[in-house]
């Protein structure tokens, strides 16, 4: 049993660890947001086998990040500026003495464990309907373990990781290491196991629209504190970050469902969830550094050009069944490179001293922060892909990662985990 030490903490201290807590609680309920989501756009036969891979990456990524998770990200380098030390267990954040718990380093440990989680449970959207559960859980964990955790250790270590600290990219809430990592990650994936089925457009239509949007309501109230929370204080900062995690999943919804109606003549439900997330994957890496017009446009951008982009895995014949590609790595692409274009900012440490400018095209005339924000992007998404393939194919050729097509075609949820998603029974 942990004891507490005599001494307070100071109020600020404690109001910032408060919201840290919170905003992880938030971050978390976006993981069951995405069960939803997916789970909701698959067929009914289908939809245990989708929910189960997002809880599947809350259990394995859990564990992990407590074992070794959080030391390799956030931990001292053990190879400088690309890998920290595991901190087992994290007893580095138990206290000296051994009963004092450090409260803020426990929040944020917290806070950025949710991160991990939900970046593994996004890459399930691109081999919906056709992928073993417990090869996915394999995945899973040499995923994160050699992708996830590197990559928010460049990305995420203030203090240590070769993209924050050598480049001055701006990522403020993960479109590099959450979405560009995870959208690469799921097109590997898709190659990997290949399309299902009768693959071609209008296959299959979402068999629960309305578990979609209770999905996306979900993942939109959570990316407050995924967003804000990545300020770790409560300040004025975090209050910006909130007001463009408003405004630019709304902008992108109407950007999405214009070129819905262009296109195919009808706004749908399903393009206004989708469009939403668009704007949010969009705005995550921008919204500290955006003033919230600049983030209206950006969302608008977000909404039309991914609405676009989804439609590209039909003309290059890949099956991202349900959009990673389209959404998160297209998203996060453009919102991590639209700061180089429209983002203005000063970075300032602990002691009020300014570290970095992000000077943009727009607001300095110059090139070279969008030349960051693209080396940082490209290189994340590069180093995912060739990892995530890697490791997806030598499981596909030992354990097996896809299913038989003949149990793909009666149902992954009754194959795999013996169970119906609506047991209908006669009275």
């Amino acid at each position: 049993m942990l004891l507490h030490s005599a001494a307070a903490y100071d109020a600020q201290t404690a109001v910032n660890s408060l919201w840290l807590l919170v905003a992880a609680a938030l971050v978390l309920i976006m993981t069951p947001g995405v069960a939803f989501f997916y789970g909701g756009m698959v067929r009914a036969k289908s939809v245990i086998s989708m929910m189960m891979m997002s809880f599947g990456a809350m259990a394995i990524i859990g564990v992990l990040w407590v074992l070794y998770g959080y030391g390799l990200s956030f931990g001292p380098a053990s190879i400088p500026h690309v890998l920290g030390t595991p901190d087992w267990g994290l007893m580095s954040l138990m206290g000296k003495d051994g009963v004092t718990p450090d409260l803020n380093g426990l929040a944020f440990a917290g806070f950025q464990a949710t991160f991990a989680i939900i970046t593994v449970a996004l890459i399930s959207g691109a081999i919906a309907d056709r992928a073993k559960f417990g090869a996915w859980m394999v995945f899973a964990a040499i995923w994160a373990t050699v992708v996830y955790f590197p990559v928010a250790f460049w990305v995420f270590n203030l203090k240590d990781g070769w993209i924050a600290t050598i480049l001055h990219v701006n990522d403020f809430a993960g479109g590099t290491a959450v979405h560009i990592n995870a959208g690469a990650a799921g097109l590997a994936l898709a190659l990997v196991l290949g399309k299902r089925v009768g693959f071609q457009k209008g296959m299959a239509k979402p068999h629960n629209v309305p578990l979609t949007l209770l999905g996306a309501a979900l993942l939109w109230f959570g990316w407050f504190g995924f967003n804000s929370g990545s300020e770790a204080a409560v300040d004025g900062v975090a209050g910006i970050a909130w007001i463009n995690t408003l405004a630019a999943p709304a902008a992108a919804t109407i950007g999405w469902l214009i070129v819905e109606k262009i296109k195919d003549g009808k706004p749908t439900s399903i393009g206004a969830a989708s469009g939403a997330v668009a704007g949010l994957v969009a705005i995550t890496p921008a919204c500290n550094i955006l003033t919230p017009g600049f983030a209206i446009l950006l969302g608008l951008l977000a909404g039309a050009v991914c609405a676009i982009a989804v439609d590209l895995k039909f003309k290059l014949g890949f099956d991202d069944s349900l959009d990673v590609v389209g959404i998160h790595l297209i998203g996060g692409l453009l919102g991590t490179l639209y700061i180089g274009v429209f983002g203005f900012t000063h970075v300032y440490d602990a002691a009020g001293n300014a570290t970095a400018q992000y000077s943009s095209l727009f607001y300095g005339g110059s090139f070279q922060q969008l030349g960051v924000q693209a080396i940082g992007a490209f290189s994340v998404m590069i180093y995912s892909f060739v990892l995530a393939y890697a490791i997806g194919w030598v499981i596909q050729k030992t354990m097996g990662f896809r299913i038989k097509n003949e149990d793909e075609l009666a149902g992954v949820d009754t194959v795999v985990h013996g169970e119906e998603g609506y047991a209908l029974e006669n009275a």
